[in-house]
């Protein structure tokens, strides 16, 4: 049904006789099932949702033609939040005759909404197209940058203890910090098998389904910008390290699931998550351990100084701060909410720091950088 035909019926039965702007829930409920409307059974859920926010059992006549549109204002979620919510808390779970993606669909609304009604919304309206190509992209684009220089140098853990290996022009050190490029580049070089595999299984099994669900601008921001903060931390903390690896988008996108699922502890309904989130945060501090070892103890000879760690924490500070913003916006406008310009304030602040310090400070500073490979 489009939405110009079921406004039109609604104006000819004049269900708003008085033009209070009201529309009561039962008589419109009433009007879908007499006419045999195909509307979808999690609209006329969410419209009884929103009739339980309004004391008088009634909905909003533009609540309900964002409804209809498939739109979703803040008004219209603080509508749905302040109503009683008598969506069935197990209606997807008990869904019967889903096929195997729509089944997975359902996997990922439970995994990553807390609330049921953004759960409906979700996956009665998702759409296979387009599927979520960026970190799908991204790490197949790591793997092949890996097998190739894993082939070229014949090493496969460990690779930055290769002398050739600091001479990619992708890899991060504070003697090429003119080549802009390298502060995102970066991404693509890993230290070795372990760092690539821990790397790609939390893209594929965290940041699919993140994408999945808030889009590709909104994930490929959060990556891309833990990213970046990883690189720019490490050129003011750890002046003389270069930095290797995906870890400040991978930290940005875990600590930002893991946050959200936290403070919405109630409400996710993803099955063990107590242990999940304990043996998530067991290998996120275990990688970070390997590379503090990696960095101050290293097991072979080195020409120069070994990758830094801070990209890490970087990465894990931009989840918990921009991402959480992120993952609690489902469907609404990031421009609309006070706290996502906060956010933005104090990361440009940070890079126009970053970039002012990677021009002065190491002349004033007198730092003493290993020569560029």
């Amino acid at each position: 049904m489009d939405r110009s035909s079921l406004l039109q019926l609604i104006q000819e039965q004049q269900l708003d006789p008085e033009n209070t702007g009201f529309i009561g829930a039962d008589t419109f409920t009433g009007l879908v099932h007499s006419h045999e409307l195909p509307l979808d059974p999690a609209k006329l859920d969410m419209l009884v949702a929103l009739a339980q926010s309004n004391e008088r059992g009634q909905v909003c006549y533009q609540e309900l033609v964002d409804l209809i549109s498939s739109k979703r204002s803040s008004s219209f979620k603080r509508a749905i939040a302040n109503g009683q919510r008598a969506l069935p808390r197990e209606g997807l779970l008990d869904e019967p005759g889903l096929g195997v993606y729509k089944r997975f669909v359902r996997y990922v609304a439970y995994e990553i909404l807390p609330r049921e009604v953004d759960r409906h919304w979700y996956f009665y309206r998702h759409r296979s197209c387009p599927p979520p190509v960026f970190m799908a992209s991204v790490t197949l684009a790591q793997i092949i940058v890996f097998l190739c220089y894993g082939a070229r140098l014949n090493k496969w853990v460990l690779q930055t203890y290769h002398p050739e290996y600091m001479k990619s022009p992708l890899v991060y050190h504070p003697g090429h910090r003119a080549r802009a490029w390298r502060f995102l580049t970066y991404m693509f070089m890993h230290v070795g098998l372990e760092q690539l595999g821990f790397n790609a299984l939390l893209q594929l099994m965290i940041g699919v389904p993140l994408e999945m669900v808030h889009g590709l601008l909104r994930i490929s921001l959060l990556y891309l910008a833990g990213v970046l903060a990883g690189s720019l931390t490490v050129s003011i903390t750890d002046m003389r390290a270069p930095v290797v690896g995906g870890s400040g988008g991978v930290y940005a996108l875990c600590s930002a699931h893991l946050a959200n699922v936290v403070m919405n502890w109630a409400g996710m309904r993803c099955p063990y998550k107590l242990l999940r989130m304990v043996l998530a945060l067991v290998c996120m501090s275990s990688e970070v351990g390997r590379a503090v070892w990696l960095r101050f103890s290293p097991p072979l000879p080195a020409s120069g100084p070994q990758p830094s760690f801070m990209a890490h924490l970087a990465g894990a500070v931009v989840g918990v701060s921009m991402g959480l913003t992120i993952l609690r916006s489902y469907e609404e406008r990031l421009r609309d909410q006070c706290g996502w310009w906060v956010v933005l304030l104090a990361y440009g602040t940070f890079l126009l720091f970053a970039i002012f310090w990677n021009i002065f400070a190491y002349d004033l500073l007198g730092a003493h950088i290993p020569p560029p490979p």
